[in-house]
Protein backbone atom coordinates (compact mmCIF):
# COMPACT_ATOMS: atom_id res chain seq x y z
CA UNK A 1 0.00 0.00 0.00
CA UNK A 2 1.07 3.56 -0.61
CA UNK A 3 -0.17 6.77 0.91
CA UNK A 4 0.29 10.06 -0.89
CA UNK A 5 -0.27 13.15 1.20
CA UNK A 6 0.71 16.74 0.61
CA UNK A 7 -0.35 19.94 2.32
CA UNK A 8 -0.56 23.02 0.12
CA UNK A 9 0.34 24.97 3.26
CA UNK A 10 3.55 23.03 3.69
CA UNK A 11 4.74 23.41 0.11
CA UNK A 12 5.16 20.93 -2.77
CA UNK A 13 6.39 17.95 -0.79
CA UNK A 14 5.10 14.59 -2.02
CA UNK A 15 5.52 11.62 0.27
CA UNK A 16 5.21 8.08 -1.02
CA UNK A 17 5.18 5.90 2.09
CA UNK A 18 5.52 2.16 1.51
CA UNK A 19 3.79 0.32 4.31
CA UNK A 20 3.76 -3.36 5.19
CA UNK A 21 0.48 -5.23 5.04
CA UNK A 22 0.15 -5.32 8.79
CA UNK A 23 1.99 -2.28 10.07
CA UNK A 24 3.42 -3.61 13.33
CA UNK A 25 6.77 -5.36 13.49
CA UNK A 26 7.61 -8.57 15.26
CA UNK A 27 10.83 -9.20 17.14
CA UNK A 28 12.26 -10.93 14.07
CA UNK A 29 11.79 -7.84 11.95
CA UNK A 30 8.90 -9.46 10.06
CA UNK A 31 5.52 -7.71 9.94
CA UNK A 32 3.22 -9.00 12.66
CA UNK A 33 -0.21 -10.38 11.80
CA UNK A 34 -3.29 -9.24 13.70
CA UNK A 35 -3.11 -12.39 15.80
CA UNK A 36 0.42 -11.48 16.90
CA UNK A 37 2.07 -14.22 14.82
CA UNK A 38 4.64 -13.32 12.13
CA UNK A 39 2.90 -12.70 8.82
CA UNK A 40 4.18 -13.55 5.35
CA UNK A 41 5.08 -10.83 2.88
CA UNK A 42 2.18 -8.82 1.49
CA UNK A 43 2.25 -10.62 -1.87
CA UNK A 44 1.92 -14.09 -0.35
CA UNK A 45 -1.01 -15.93 1.16
CA UNK A 46 -0.62 -17.79 4.45
CA UNK A 47 -1.84 -21.40 4.17
CA UNK A 48 -3.19 -23.19 7.22
CA UNK A 49 -0.65 -25.24 9.13
CA UNK A 50 -2.85 -28.33 9.01
CA UNK A 51 -2.82 -30.44 5.83
CA UNK A 52 -6.32 -30.71 4.29
CA UNK A 53 -7.70 -34.12 3.39
CA UNK A 54 -10.59 -33.79 0.89
CA UNK A 55 -13.57 -35.99 1.70
CA UNK A 56 -15.32 -36.53 -1.60
CA UNK A 57 -17.70 -36.86 -3.32
CA UNK A 58 -19.39 -33.66 -2.13
CA UNK A 59 -22.64 -32.28 -3.52
CA UNK A 60 -23.13 -28.52 -3.20
CA UNK A 61 -25.60 -25.95 -4.43
CA UNK A 62 -24.40 -23.44 -7.02
CA UNK A 63 -25.96 -19.96 -6.72
CA UNK A 64 -27.41 -20.33 -10.22
CA UNK A 65 -29.64 -23.08 -8.85
CA UNK A 66 -27.73 -26.16 -9.96
CA UNK A 67 -26.78 -29.06 -7.73
CA UNK A 68 -23.15 -29.95 -8.45
CA UNK A 69 -21.27 -33.06 -7.34
CA UNK A 70 -17.48 -32.88 -7.01
CA UNK A 71 -15.68 -36.22 -7.05
CA UNK A 72 -12.07 -35.02 -7.19
CA UNK A 73 -10.12 -31.93 -6.06
CA UNK A 74 -6.93 -33.05 -7.79
CA UNK A 75 -7.05 -30.35 -10.50
CA UNK A 76 -8.73 -27.15 -9.37
CA UNK A 77 -9.37 -24.04 -11.50
CA UNK A 78 -10.56 -20.98 -9.52
CA UNK A 79 -11.79 -18.26 -11.88
CA UNK A 80 -11.29 -15.22 -9.62
CA UNK A 81 -8.36 -14.00 -7.57
CA UNK A 82 -10.43 -14.10 -4.39
CA UNK A 83 -11.39 -17.73 -4.90
CA UNK A 84 -7.77 -18.61 -5.69
CA UNK A 85 -6.71 -16.98 -2.45
CA UNK A 86 -9.13 -19.11 -0.43
CA UNK A 87 -8.11 -22.36 -2.16
CA UNK A 88 -4.42 -21.70 -1.57
CA UNK A 89 -5.00 -20.63 2.05
CA UNK A 90 -6.99 -23.80 2.72
CA UNK A 91 -3.77 -25.64 1.78
CA UNK A 92 -4.81 -26.90 -1.65
CA UNK A 93 -2.54 -24.70 -3.73
CA UNK A 94 -0.62 -27.69 -5.08
CA UNK A 95 -3.85 -28.86 -6.73
CA UNK A 96 -4.51 -25.58 -8.58
CA UNK A 97 -3.66 -25.82 -12.30
CA UNK A 98 -4.55 -22.32 -13.57
CA UNK A 99 -5.21 -18.83 -12.30
CA UNK A 100 -7.34 -15.80 -12.94
CA UNK A 101 -5.47 -12.66 -13.98
CA UNK A 102 -6.33 -11.08 -10.61
CA UNK A 103 -4.60 -13.84 -8.62
CA UNK A 104 -1.44 -11.81 -8.10
CA UNK A 105 0.04 -13.43 -4.98
CA UNK A 106 3.44 -15.11 -5.29
CA UNK A 107 2.39 -18.76 -4.88
CA UNK A 108 0.14 -18.52 -7.97
CA UNK A 109 2.52 -16.51 -10.15
CA UNK A 110 3.76 -19.39 -12.34
CA UNK A 111 0.32 -20.81 -13.16
CA UNK A 112 -1.11 -20.28 -16.64
CA UNK A 113 -3.65 -17.42 -16.89
CA UNK A 114 -7.00 -18.42 -18.37
CA UNK A 115 -9.00 -15.21 -17.95
CA UNK A 116 -9.01 -11.68 -19.25
CA UNK A 117 -10.79 -9.17 -17.02
CA UNK A 118 -13.86 -11.20 -15.94
CA UNK A 119 -13.97 -13.28 -19.13
CA UNK A 120 -12.80 -16.88 -19.09
CA UNK A 121 -11.46 -18.93 -21.99
CA UNK A 122 -13.42 -22.18 -22.02
CA UNK A 123 -10.86 -23.76 -24.34
CA UNK A 124 -8.04 -22.73 -22.01
CA UNK A 125 -9.80 -24.24 -19.01
CA UNK A 126 -10.68 -27.51 -20.75
CA UNK A 127 -7.15 -27.96 -22.07
CA UNK A 128 -5.97 -28.28 -18.46
CA UNK A 129 -8.36 -31.17 -17.71
CA UNK A 130 -9.74 -29.76 -14.44
CA UNK A 131 -11.70 -31.91 -12.01
CA UNK A 132 -13.52 -28.91 -10.52
CA UNK A 133 -13.97 -25.26 -11.52
CA UNK A 134 -14.91 -22.47 -9.09
CA UNK A 135 -16.54 -19.31 -10.47
CA UNK A 136 -18.64 -16.45 -9.16
CA UNK A 137 -21.47 -14.35 -10.56
CA UNK A 138 -18.99 -11.94 -12.18
CA UNK A 139 -17.51 -14.72 -14.32
CA UNK A 140 -18.42 -14.75 -18.00
CA UNK A 141 -19.29 -15.00 -20.75
CA UNK A 142 -22.24 -17.28 -20.07
CA UNK A 143 -21.38 -19.30 -23.18
CA UNK A 144 -17.97 -20.19 -21.74
CA UNK A 145 -19.50 -21.35 -18.46
CA UNK A 146 -21.98 -23.48 -20.37
CA UNK A 147 -19.24 -24.94 -22.55
CA UNK A 148 -17.24 -26.03 -19.50
CA UNK A 149 -20.31 -27.64 -17.97
CA UNK A 150 -21.24 -29.30 -21.25
CA UNK A 151 -17.85 -31.02 -21.16
CA UNK A 152 -18.89 -32.69 -17.90
CA UNK A 153 -16.69 -30.60 -15.58
CA UNK A 154 -18.22 -29.81 -12.17
CA UNK A 155 -18.49 -26.00 -12.06
CA UNK A 156 -19.78 -24.20 -8.97
CA UNK A 157 -20.87 -20.56 -9.13
CA UNK A 158 -20.57 -18.64 -5.86
CA UNK A 159 -22.10 -15.27 -5.02
CA UNK A 160 -19.87 -12.23 -5.47
CA UNK A 161 -18.57 -10.95 -2.13
CA UNK A 162 -19.21 -7.25 -1.48
CA UNK A 163 -19.13 -6.89 2.31
CA UNK A 164 -17.32 -8.15 5.38
CA UNK A 165 -20.25 -10.40 6.23
CA UNK A 166 -19.59 -12.38 3.04
CA UNK A 167 -16.10 -13.50 4.09
CA UNK A 168 -17.06 -16.41 6.35
CA UNK A 169 -19.80 -17.87 4.12
CA UNK A 170 -17.52 -17.61 1.10
CA UNK A 171 -14.78 -19.60 2.86
CA UNK A 172 -17.40 -22.16 3.92
CA UNK A 173 -18.73 -22.51 0.37
CA UNK A 174 -15.30 -23.12 -1.16
CA UNK A 175 -14.32 -25.57 1.57
CA UNK A 176 -17.58 -27.50 1.15
CA UNK A 177 -17.15 -27.75 -2.63
CA UNK A 178 -13.64 -29.16 -2.20
CA UNK A 179 -14.57 -31.56 0.60
CA UNK A 180 -12.44 -29.86 3.29
CA UNK A 181 -15.06 -28.51 5.67
CA UNK A 182 -12.84 -28.98 8.73
CA UNK A 183 -10.15 -26.80 7.16
CA UNK A 184 -12.87 -24.34 6.19
CA UNK A 185 -13.98 -24.08 9.82
CA UNK A 186 -10.39 -23.44 10.88
CA UNK A 187 -9.80 -20.80 8.23
CA UNK A 188 -13.09 -19.08 8.89
CA UNK A 189 -12.26 -18.75 12.59
CA UNK A 190 -8.71 -17.56 11.93
CA UNK A 191 -9.93 -14.96 9.46
CA UNK A 192 -12.74 -13.74 11.72
CA UNK A 193 -10.37 -13.45 14.69
CA UNK A 194 -7.89 -11.40 12.68
CA UNK A 195 -10.55 -9.08 11.29
CA UNK A 196 -11.95 -8.59 14.80
CA UNK A 197 -8.47 -7.79 16.14
CA UNK A 198 -7.97 -5.07 13.53
CA UNK A 199 -11.37 -3.44 13.95
CA UNK A 200 -10.99 -3.51 17.75
CA UNK A 201 -7.78 -1.48 17.45
CA UNK A 202 -9.33 1.27 15.31
CA UNK A 203 -9.05 4.50 17.33
CA UNK A 204 -11.92 6.90 17.84
CA UNK A 205 -11.91 9.67 15.21
CA UNK A 206 -9.91 12.74 16.18
CA UNK A 207 -12.22 15.51 17.32
CA UNK A 208 -15.16 13.13 17.05
CA UNK A 209 -15.55 13.69 13.29
CA UNK A 210 -15.29 10.66 11.04
CA UNK A 211 -13.31 11.21 7.87
CA UNK A 212 -15.07 10.65 4.57
CA UNK A 213 -13.42 8.27 2.11
CA UNK A 214 -14.31 8.04 -1.58
CA UNK A 215 -13.42 4.89 -3.52
CA UNK A 216 -12.55 5.65 -7.12
CA UNK A 217 -12.34 2.78 -9.60
CA UNK A 218 -9.98 3.95 -12.32
CA UNK A 219 -8.85 2.41 -15.59
CA UNK A 220 -7.36 5.33 -17.45
CA UNK A 221 -6.30 3.28 -20.46
CA UNK A 222 -9.94 2.31 -21.01
CA UNK A 223 -11.36 5.71 -19.96
CA UNK A 224 -13.23 4.12 -17.04
CA UNK A 225 -13.69 6.47 -14.07
CA UNK A 226 -16.20 5.37 -11.45
CA UNK A 227 -17.17 6.55 -7.97
CA UNK A 228 -18.13 3.85 -5.48
CA UNK A 229 -21.44 4.02 -3.65
CA UNK A 230 -23.61 1.64 -1.63
CA UNK A 231 -22.62 -1.96 -2.35
CA UNK A 232 -19.29 -1.22 -4.04
CA UNK A 233 -17.51 -3.38 -1.47
CA UNK A 234 -15.27 -0.51 -0.43
CA UNK A 235 -18.13 0.97 1.63
CA UNK A 236 -18.10 -2.07 3.94
CA UNK A 237 -14.33 -1.79 4.44
CA UNK A 238 -14.40 1.97 5.01
CA UNK A 239 -17.15 1.70 7.61
CA UNK A 240 -15.37 -1.16 9.39
CA UNK A 241 -12.41 1.11 10.14
CA UNK A 242 -14.54 3.91 11.54
CA UNK A 243 -14.81 6.18 8.49
CA UNK A 244 -17.69 7.21 6.24
CA UNK A 245 -18.05 6.11 2.62
CA UNK A 246 -18.31 9.45 0.82
CA UNK A 247 -20.17 8.13 -2.21
CA UNK A 248 -22.76 6.31 -0.15
CA UNK A 249 -23.09 9.25 2.24
CA UNK A 250 -23.77 11.60 -0.68
CA UNK A 251 -26.74 9.46 -1.71
CA UNK A 252 -25.29 7.14 -4.35
CA UNK A 253 -27.49 4.04 -4.12
CA UNK A 254 -25.74 2.23 -6.99
CA UNK A 255 -22.48 0.37 -6.44
CA UNK A 256 -20.64 2.42 -9.07
CA UNK A 257 -21.49 5.67 -10.87
CA UNK A 258 -19.49 7.48 -13.56
CA UNK A 259 -17.42 10.23 -11.99
CA UNK A 260 -18.55 13.80 -12.55
CA UNK A 261 -17.27 17.01 -10.99
CA UNK A 262 -20.66 17.56 -9.40
CA UNK A 263 -20.78 14.09 -7.83
CA UNK A 264 -17.28 14.33 -6.36
CA UNK A 265 -17.74 17.86 -5.04
CA UNK A 266 -20.99 16.75 -3.39
CA UNK A 267 -19.29 13.69 -1.87
CA UNK A 268 -16.51 15.97 -0.52
CA UNK A 269 -14.10 13.18 0.51
CA UNK A 270 -11.30 13.84 2.99
CA UNK A 271 -9.44 10.81 1.60
CA UNK A 272 -9.48 9.12 -1.80
CA UNK A 273 -9.10 5.33 -1.92
CA UNK A 274 -7.88 3.71 -5.14
CA UNK A 275 -6.34 0.50 -6.40
CA UNK A 276 -2.63 0.72 -7.16
CA UNK A 277 -2.96 -0.19 -10.84
CA UNK A 278 -5.86 2.20 -11.18
CA UNK A 279 -3.74 5.04 -9.85
CA UNK A 280 -0.90 4.07 -12.17
CA UNK A 281 -3.31 4.02 -15.13
CA UNK A 282 -4.07 7.74 -14.72
CA UNK A 283 -0.45 8.76 -14.19
CA UNK A 284 -0.19 8.64 -10.40
CA UNK A 285 -1.15 11.41 -8.01
CA UNK A 286 -0.49 14.11 -10.62
CA UNK A 287 -2.77 12.41 -13.12
CA UNK A 288 -5.47 11.81 -10.53
CA UNK A 289 -5.79 15.57 -10.06
CA UNK A 290 -6.97 15.79 -13.68
CA UNK A 291 -9.92 13.44 -13.10
CA UNK A 292 -13.05 15.64 -13.08
CA UNK A 293 -13.80 17.02 -9.62
CA UNK A 294 -10.84 15.52 -7.76
CA UNK A 295 -8.89 18.77 -7.43
CA UNK A 296 -11.96 20.47 -5.92
CA UNK A 297 -12.34 17.98 -3.05
CA UNK A 298 -10.62 18.26 0.35
CA UNK A 299 -8.74 15.04 -0.48
CA UNK A 300 -7.63 16.33 -3.86
CA UNK A 301 -6.55 19.72 -2.55
CA UNK A 302 -4.12 18.09 -0.11
CA UNK A 303 -3.49 14.90 -2.12
CA UNK A 304 -4.66 12.57 0.61
CA UNK A 305 -4.71 9.32 -1.35
CA UNK A 306 -4.58 5.74 -0.11
CA UNK A 307 -3.65 3.12 -2.74
CA UNK A 308 -4.09 -0.59 -1.99
CA UNK A 309 -3.13 -3.49 -4.22
CA UNK A 310 -5.71 -4.60 -6.77
CA UNK A 311 -5.18 -8.24 -5.82
CA UNK A 312 -6.36 -7.79 -2.23
CA UNK A 313 -8.60 -4.74 -1.83
CA UNK A 314 -12.00 -6.23 -2.73
CA UNK A 315 -11.26 -9.95 -2.38
CA UNK A 316 -13.09 -10.39 0.95
CA UNK A 317 -11.13 -13.43 2.00
CA UNK A 318 -8.30 -14.61 4.24
CA UNK A 319 -6.26 -11.42 3.76
CA UNK A 320 -9.05 -8.94 4.42
CA UNK A 321 -7.62 -8.18 7.85
CA UNK A 322 -4.49 -6.86 6.11
CA UNK A 323 -6.60 -4.67 3.83
CA UNK A 324 -8.43 -3.24 6.83
CA UNK A 325 -5.16 -2.47 8.60
CA UNK A 326 -3.73 -0.79 5.52
CA UNK A 327 -6.87 1.26 5.11
CA UNK A 328 -7.01 2.20 8.80
CA UNK A 329 -3.34 3.24 8.78
CA UNK A 330 -3.84 5.28 5.62
CA UNK A 331 -6.91 7.06 6.95
CA UNK A 332 -5.14 7.77 10.24
CA UNK A 333 -2.13 9.27 8.45
CA UNK A 334 -4.40 11.32 6.22
CA UNK A 335 -6.33 12.53 9.24
CA UNK A 336 -3.14 13.73 10.90
CA UNK A 337 -2.20 15.63 7.76
CA UNK A 338 -5.64 17.21 7.53
CA UNK A 339 -5.49 18.32 11.17
CA UNK A 340 -2.05 19.86 10.59
CA UNK A 341 -3.28 21.73 7.53
CA UNK A 342 -6.25 23.14 9.46
CA UNK A 343 -3.96 24.47 12.17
Amino acid sequence: MRIWRISRLAGPLLLAVALTACGAQSGTGEPAAASGAPAPAADRVEPLATVPVPRLPATVRSVDGRSVTVTSADRIVPLTGGLSEIVFTLGLGKNVVARDITATFAQAAKLPVITRAHDVSAEGVLSLHPTVVLADTSTGPAEAVQQIRAAGIPLIVLGTATRLGDVGPRIDAVAAALGVTASGDELRKRTADRIAAVTKEVPAPAGGRKLKVAFLYLRGTASVYLLGGAGSGADSLVEAVGAVDAGKDSGLAKDFTPITSEALVKAAPDVILVMTKGLESVGGADGLEKVPGVAQTPAGMDRRIVAIDDGTLLNFGPRTDRVLRQLADGIKASGSTAAGAQR
